[in-house]
């Protein structure tokens, strides 16, 4: 494989795939995932998850700045431990994850992984739609309707697609300064939020009870960190295999830690004044008419940019997914692709749909389970040490090193199954009491009840592989002995 100096330049096309990056061609540091993990949580987003803390779970303020820490800093530093692989291997993390589950098992959880992008994109587009529409009302007078809900859609997506199109070199050179610029905007209208917190209800709320905490934890989890697990390794396998490990996992941390933190404990404390946001169809106007009005064109300016920093790096993720799952075509064209089909969800929530935080988490509630599966059975595989094979990740025939039995790696495939099944029955996911889209039959259950199906499925997924997988050596057909990836977190 030829080294092209142009493949990952800030303006140019990214012309590489899924193929992994030779060492001759990694670059960068590892601060460069700090600055990728704020910018894909800078949005406003973070606020109606921090208000469902309080409307829904029952806890105070300290209670949900707690679980808020926990939960975003704990999730992210998984995502960082997860993205190992991608500087180690040099792929993205699903096609990384063939020589795991073999090159058709690897199908199932690549699905899941595109399903998953493809839903954040749709939130994304659909609340930055809202955020124009506002903005266009607000500035010029222009009334919604649906010629201008579509356009709204369409400048979103078109901006989406410039960047995600553009590739990596790109979208790393826009997180960073972008991420300044919209972070510093947000501070300011968050500072004008927090003036419109009525203090003496926040703090005369009563603390929720320590299953609430836990369950809040759970759900902050599942709602930000866990859904970017599987991507980790996407954006940091340009990087050099000699950075170490530690700085990844704490610069990830502390990239999305930090805004979500801010954001979450600030949603709270909205809730705790007015639990309206929590329940909003259109959390963009909630919040907007919040502010004092000279605020809202700052606000709104604050809220697009803030989504379309985490909607290109969905939006790209999906695209190496969509290439892993075997479409043929180059990168560029897979997220085009994509973008029409996140158009389509678009159109569907701000056209057809009545509730939009209804089916936003109950999407994360579901597709939490099959993700943390997988996480399960990868962070086994990658604390046991994992070397790739370049020429075996992509060689999807049965030549391949990663083929096993009929394409299948048994123990993985059936710890990702078992995992999955044993979640789901700890699962419930509705919009509302009477709309119960699933209920597992263990749902009731202390587990069940504080939403840690997930978790679950994470445990059941490492336990399954640990117990029937093989710990790859020199005699084992998954690849030669490498360094434990818990060593690499040690430098």
């Amino acid at each position: 494989m030829t080294a092209s100096k142009t493949n990952d330049r800030v303006g140019a096309v990214e012309t590489r795939g899924i193929e992994p990056v030779p060492e001759s061609e990694r670059h960068g540091r590892a601060g460069q995932m700090f600055w990728t993990w704020f910018a894909a949580n800078i949005s406003i987003l973070g606020l109606p998850l921090g208000a469902t803390l309080v409307a829904f779970r029952g806890l105070n303020i300290w209670q949900s700045v707690l679980v808020a820490v926990v939960g975003a800093f704990g999730s992210f530093a998984l995502v960082g431990a997860l993205s190992l692989a991608g500087k180690k291997g040099g792929a993205p993390a699903l096609t990384l994850s063939r020589s795991v589950f073999g090159q058709r098992g690897n199908a199932g959880p690549t699905l899941i992984s595109w399903l998953s992008r493809v839903g954040w994109e749709t939130i994304s587009t659909t609340t930055a739609a809202y955020a124009l529409l506002a903005l266009l009302d607000t500035a010029f007078g222009v009334g919604r309707n649906t010629v201008i809900t579509i356009v709204c859609l369409l400048v979103f997506i078109g901006c989406t697609l410039l960047i995600s199109g553009l590739g990596h070199a790109t979208i790393m050179w826009i997180n960073k300064w972008a991420t300044v610029v919209f972070g510093l905007l947000n501070l300011v209208v968050m500072g004008f939020l927090a003036a419109t917190v009525d203090w003496t209800k926040v703090l005369d709320t009563p603390a929720g009870p320590a299953s609430a905490v836990v369950a809040g934890i759970g759900f902050i989890a599942s709602g930000t960190g866990i859904g970017w697990a599987n991507a980790g390794a996407d954006y940091a396998r340009y990087l050099p295999r000699a950075i170490p490990g530690r700085r990844l996992i704490t610069a990830s941390a502390f990239g999305a830690g930090i805004p979500l933190v801010l954001l979450i404990s600030l949603g709270s404390l909205l809730s705790a004044g007015d639990g309206s946001l929590a329940t909003a169809a259109d959390p963009v106007a909630a919040i907007n008419a919040m502010l004092p009005s000279w605020m809202a064109i700052p606000y709104l300016v604050a809220a697009f940019g803030g989504l379309l920093m985490s909607n290109h790096l969905s939006t790209y993720s999906a695209g190496l997914t969509m290439i892993t799952l075997g479409l043929r075509v180059p990168r560029a064209a897979a997220v085009a692709v994509d973008v029409v089909l996140m158009f389509a969800g678009g159109i569907y929530f701000m056209l057809i749909a009545d509730d939009f935080y209804g089916p936003f988490s109950t999407f994360l509630t579901l597709l939490a389970v099959p993700i943390s599966a997988w996480i399960g059975v990868i962070a086994v595989d990658s604390l046991w040490g994992r070397s790739y094979d370049s020429e075996a990740l992509m060689d999807t025939t049965r030549t391949s090193r990663y083929w096993y039995s009929g394409g299948f790696r048994i123990p993985a495939v059936a710890g990702w199954a078992a995992a999955i099944v044993a979640g789901l029955l700890f699962t419930k996911a509705s919009t509302s009491d009477t709309d119960v889209w699933f209920a597992g039959p263990l749902a009731h259950t202390w587990l069940g009840v504080n939403g840690l199906g997930w978790a679950v499925s994470m445990a059941v997924g490492a336990a399954v592989y640990a117990l029937f997988g093989r710990r790859p050596g020199a005699a084992d057909r998954d690849g030669a002995t490498d360094s434990p990836t818990l060593q690499e977190v040690r430098r």
